[in-house]
């Protein structure tokens, strides 16, 4: 197969959207970021990565709290404008019609319409180059009642937003399942082993694999 080598880039295919937001200058305000992801998991942790000039980046400096939000697909158009339009000029909560909760953290807007918000507090903040990278720790993690299934968050009632920052320059859905998870690499696991699908499970269930 033959490859390309093209400029050095941080290109993972996809990315999601988050709307993150912060109290700035005593207004919520989000912004959308396409660059954020989990780095731990006890205690849990997210990051986003912003650059200095960003608006919403000064309440986030000034509180030491955030908030990351997943919007659904039904909240592309309102997304993309929180990318597009900077708070210091326009009220996005007004424009957007985004409905503000708040949890025990009073400087981390969270937004009702999106099935997925965390409350953060700033672990630390790593000045990097074209970015600064917050790390927050999640001390409250709130789901649209709907998109559980039995007591789990489903990704296919949350239906995230994805980006794509290359061909093409869009925002896609979530797409079809190809598979378990932990469940369909056992297939090479059997065929390296010479197990048995049934052996194999066997064994697994003994705690012999």
């Amino acid at each position: 197969m033959a490859k390309v080598q093209i400029d050095p880039q941080p290109f993972i295919c996809t990315t999601p959207t988050v709307l993150v937001g912060a109290m700035v200058d005593g207004k919520p305000n989000f912004m959308a970021v396409a660059w954020c992801g989990v780095v731990n998991s006890t205690p849990p942790m997210v990051s986003v990565a912003i650059r200095p000039a960003r608006y919403t980046l000064k309440g986030i400096r000034e509180t030491m709290e955030f908030s990351v939000n997943v919007p659904s697909t039904g909240l592309a158009k309102e997304a993309d404008y929180c990318g597009i339009v900077s708070g210091a000029k326009v009220d996005k909560v007004s424009v957007c019609k985004f409905k503000i909760f708040y949890g025990n953290l009073k400087n981390a807007p969270l937004i009702e319409q999106c099935p997925v918000n965390l409350a953060c507090k700033v672990e630390r903040i790593l000045e990097l180059d074209s970015h600064q990278l917050i790390i927050g720790r999640v001390e409250e993690t709130h789901i649209t009642e709907a998109c559980l299934t039995d007591g789990k968050p489903d990704i296919r009632k949350i239906k995230p937003l994805i980006f794509a920052a290359a061909a093409p320059a869009e925002y896609f859905a979530f797409g079809k399942s190809v598979g378990k998870s932990y469940l369909i690499g056992k297939e090479l696991v059997e065929k390296r082993s010479g197990l048995s699908g049934q052996t194999f499970r066997l064994n697994q269930a003994e705690g012999q694999q």
